[in-house]
């Protein structure tokens, strides 16, 4: 199983953001999770899913946002399971809370912890993952937000809705790195997943 634990950065200077962001997360990914996404003290909040893919596009998620530190527990949930993630237990939320307590002290605001090894091992590469998105343009994300969630679209396609030449859109999609950013996300996921590409 797999929990993120959230903290908002600097929420003492910044109004709380976490009851939007539990509704953002739920209207994204709510038919994903063990149960809703619950406020567990402060300016924190935790969530949980049965899928490693599902806890990766969480964590780039809530780390481009800017606004949360996001620690990322893989381990144990003990039943039952849901439906509040406030009353479910086990080492996966003990390894949350000991990567968001890491991640706050990172560039990166991200630290996954695992009880398996091989899992764990995981956490640079997802770091490395969010340093080549942190070196990304507006105009890149721009062109991200819209490929991303529409693997049908064209590059041809998305220079027409954007207002650029095709040429424009290849460059601007090769310096955003975003055909090296889908190929890690897809087999970080499933290294997540089933601790092998394919599982």
């Amino acid at each position: 199983m797999y929990v993120l634990t959230v903290d908002q950065i600097d929420s003492q200077n910044q109004a709380d953001q976490v009851d939007a962001a539990i509704r953002d997360i739920e209207s994204r990914f709510g038919a994903e999770l063990l149960a809703r996404p619950e406020r567990t003290a402060g300016d924190e909040f935790q969530v949980a899913t049965e899928r490693g893919s599902v806890a990766l596009d969480l964590a780039l998620t809530l780390v481009r946002a800017g606004a949360w530190s996001v620690g990322l527990g893989v381990g144990d949930v003990r039943p039952p399971v849901g439906p509040s993630v406030r009353a479910m237990t086990g080492t996966a939320f003990v390894n949350a809370r000991e990567a968001v307590s890491t991640a706050k002290k990172r560039p990166s605001r991200f630290s996954l912890v695992a009880d398996d090894p091989q899992t764990a091992a995981l956490d640079p590469l997802i770091r490395l993952l969010l340093a080549l998105r942190e070196r990304r343009t507006a105009e890149g994300w721009e062109l991200f937000d819209l490929l991303d969630p529409h693997p049908d679209l064209t590059l041809t396609d998305a220079a027409g809705r954007l207002g650029i030449s095709v040429q424009a859109a290849s460059q601007r999609a090769l310096t955003a790195g975003l055909r090296l950013d889908r190929e890690a996300r897809d087999v970080l996921g499933d290294l997540l997943t089933g601790g092998r590409i394919g599982g």
